[in-house]
């Protein structure tokens, strides 16, 4: 005989609504007093559930932390950039459109990445093989917009292929947007224009 396994939309539902309340609370617990300073037990306070819904729901502080970054790892701008990347002809439009998506990805998620992230990591071996993790992506995304800059023939001759993935991760990674957003002040158009034409200067013909 063949038993069915029951399913229960509501308590789907009921269970999605609990992990978004975890992770909103979470997100606003982490902002306003670090990472650090925020136990499990004052998060299950502050999203009205009982700590062991906190585990059974998302799991431990540090799984709470790489839930909260997931967005930013599968934001769809990525995926959107390398498309029109793929189709560009015309290499200085393939990194202006490289620093726009970056941007994208930066700006929506400002608050967690720089606020959290970037002015205090946390330690967790956890949290840092999600933050590796997310760079690895970075360092993929940015090769394949080196190898259309290849395929277009527009790097300068001395550089390498390699080299240039490293450039385009100097002027166009986390930490140009960190910098100049998040300690100098720029606005994102700001930075999206400089570091575009600096990319542009430093690797294409």
């Amino acid at each position: 005989m063949t038993v069915r396994k029951y399913h229960s939309p509501r308590r789907t539902n009921s269970a999605a609504a609990t992990r978004e309340a975890i992770l909103k609370s979470a997100h606003t617990l982490f902002l306003a007093r670090g990472y650090a300073g925020v136990t499990v037990g004052e998060v299950a306070e502050a999203a009205q559930v009982a700590v062991p819904t906190v585990y059974s729901s998302i799991g431990s502080k540090p799984s709470i932390l790489a839930a909260l970054l997931e967005p930013a790892l599968s934001d769809p701008a990525v995926a959107a950039t390398m498309a029109a990347v793929e189709a560009s002809d015309d290499p200085h439009a393939v990194i202006a459109l490289t620093a726009e998506g970056t941007r994208a990805t930066h700006e929506r998620h400002w608050d967690l990445v720089y606020g959290l992230f970037y002015r205090d990591p946390p330690g967790e071996p956890a949290v840092k093989a999600v933050l590796d993790r997310g760079t690895d992506d970075y360092v993929q995304a940015l090769t394949r917009v080196t190898d259309r800059l290849l395929t277009l023939d527009a790097l300068r001759p001395e550089i390498s292929r390699s080299e240039a993935v490293d450039l385009l991760y100097f002027h166009l990674g986390p930490h140009a947007w960190m910098t100049l957003v998040g300690e100098r002040s720029w606005s994102f158009d700001r930075t999206q224009t400089c570091i575009a034409h600096l990319a542009c200067e430093a690797l294409l013909k």
